[in-house]
C-alpha cells in the first residue's frame, strides 16, 4: 500500500473527517476505560446492571446490528446517570487518580520530569492494592518469561524469540478462514492494513494540528508495514497505532520517535520482571487513560473551530464513529463530505447563474 501511494492518498482526507474521526476514537477510548474505573467488576458488571435496569440498553440492543457501538455507549450513559451503583473503592481511586494526573504538574515540584504523576499514581495504587485488600479488578497474573531466552547479541540478551517461519506454511490458514481463496486472503489483508492505518492517520493528524508535529503519511505507512513484518517474525499481532497510548505519551512529555524506541526497549527488557504490575488496580490504569482524552472530548477545539458544512461533517463523523466503528465512521464521514461538497458547489453555481 505504501509503495502504490495509499499513504499520500490517505493524507488528502478532508480535515473535517479527520477531526471528527479523532474525536470519535477518543470517545471510544473513554467508553472502554470508564467501566473499570467505576465498577468493581468492570465492564461485565456494567453490562449486567444495564441489562437488568436500563431501558436505554434495551432500545440500543435492538439496533446493535446497524450500530455495533451503540450498546457500549448507552451503557456508559446509564453508568454516569446512576452514581449510586458505583463501587466505592474503584471510584475513589479512579476519580482521585484522574484529577491527580491531570493536575499533577501544578502539584509536584517543577524539577520533576513530565509523567512523574503517572508513575506515582501507579506505584501508590499498586501498593494500596497489595497491602489493603483492594476489592476491585487488578491487572492479574502476567505470564513469566525465561530470562535466558531470546536473541544474544554479544553481551546483550534480547528476550525476544524469532519463530520458525517455515512452520507458518504448515498452518491451513487459507482453508480455515478464507474459503480456500488466496485472492480473498490478499484482499482481506489489504483492507485490514488500510483500515488499521486510519488510527495512525487520526493520531498523527491530531498532533499536527494541535502541536505542530509534521508527519509523512507514506513514511508512516511504510513503517507500519515494516513493523508488521518484524512482528510476524517474533509471533506478535500486527502493529498499529493506539490513540490512548499516543495521548498518554504526549501527556508525559514525549516529543519524538525516540520515545517509541525507548518505550519498546524498556518493555522488552522488563518482561521478565513484569510480575510487579500484577496487583495494579485497573481503576488506576483507567484514570491514566481517561486523563489523556477527557479534555479533548469535553472541549474539542478542532471540532469547535469548524464552521458550516465542515462542522456538520466533523460532528457526524465523530458520532457515527462512536455508535458504529472507526471504519464505518470514517467511511460515513467521507460520503457525507462528498455529498455536501457536491450540493454546496451546485448551490453556489445556481446563485452565480
Amino acid at each position: 500500500l505504501a509503495v502504490v501511494g495509499f499513504g499520500a492518498l490517505a493524507k488528502s482526507v478532508p480535515k473535517p473527517v479527520r477531526t471528527g474521526f479523532k474525536w470519535g476514537c477518543a470517545v471510544g477510548v473513554l467508553v472502554s476505560a470508564l467501566p473499570n474505573g467505576l465498577f468493581q467488576g468492570g465492564g461485565s458488571q456494567l453490562k449486567q446492571l444495564a441489562k437488568e435496569q436500563s431501558l436505554l440498553n434495551a432500545y440500543a440492543t435492538k439496533y446493535k446490528v446497524y450500530f455495533p457501538g451503540i450498546v457500549n455507549a448507552a451503557n456508559v450513559v446509564f453508568a454516569l446517570s446512576r452514581p449510586m451503583l458505583w463501587s466505592l473503592a474503584p471510584t475513589v481511586l479512579f476519580v482521585a487518580g484522574t484529577a491527580f494526573v491531570m493536575r499533577g504538574k501544578n502539584l509536584l515540584p517543577s524539577f520533576l520530569p513530565p509523567g512523574t504523576e503517572v508513575v506515582l499514581l501507579t506505584i501508590v495504587a499498586a501498593y494500596y492494592s497489595l497491602n489493603f485488600d483492594y476489592p476491585g479488578a487488578i491487572v492479574g497474573e502476567i505470564p513469566a518469561m525465561d530470562q535466558s531466552a531470546g536473541i544474544s547479541l554479544g553481551p546483550i540478551q534480547i528476550p525476544v524469540e524469532v519463530i520458525d517461519i517455515s512452520k507458518l506454511w504448515e498452518v491451513p490458514l487459507v482453508e480455515r478462514c478464507f474459503g480456500g481463496s488466496i485472492v480473498s486472503l490478499v484482499l482481506t489483508s489489504l483492507l485490514f492494513a488500510a483500515v488499521n492505518f486510519l488510527s495512525i492517520l487520526g493520531i498523527a493528524s491530531g498532533f499536527e494540528s494541535e502541536n505542530g508535529v509534521a508527519w509523512s503519511a507514506p513514511r508512516e505507512l511504510l513503517a507500519q508495514g515494516v513493523g508488521c513484518v518484524a512482528a510476524a517474525l517474533v509471533g506478535s499481532p500486527p502493529v498499529s497505532g493506539s490513540m490512548s497510548r499516543s495521548l498518554v505519551s504526549r501527556m508525559t512529555g514525549a516529543t519524538s520517535q525516540l520515545a517509541c524506541l525507548v518505550t519498546a526497549l524498556v518493555w522488552i527488557y522488563l518482561q521478565p520482571y513484569m510480575s510487579v504490575m500484577e496487583p495494579t488496580p485497573k481503576a488506576a490504569l483507567s484514570a491514566v487513560i481517561v486523563s489523556a482524552v477527557l479534555e479533548g472530548i469535553v472541549l474539542p477545539k478542532g471540532l469547535l473551530q469548524l464552521k458550516g458544512t465542515d462542522a456538520i461533517v466533523g460532528w457526524a463523523t465523530g458520532v457515527v464513529t462512536v455508535l458504529t466503528s472507526p471504519t464505518q465512521g470514517f467511511a460515513a464521514g467521507l460520503v457525507l463530505f462528498g455529498i455536501l461538497h457536491v450540493l454546496v458547489g451546485k448551490s453556489v453555481k445556481e446563485k452565480s447563474a
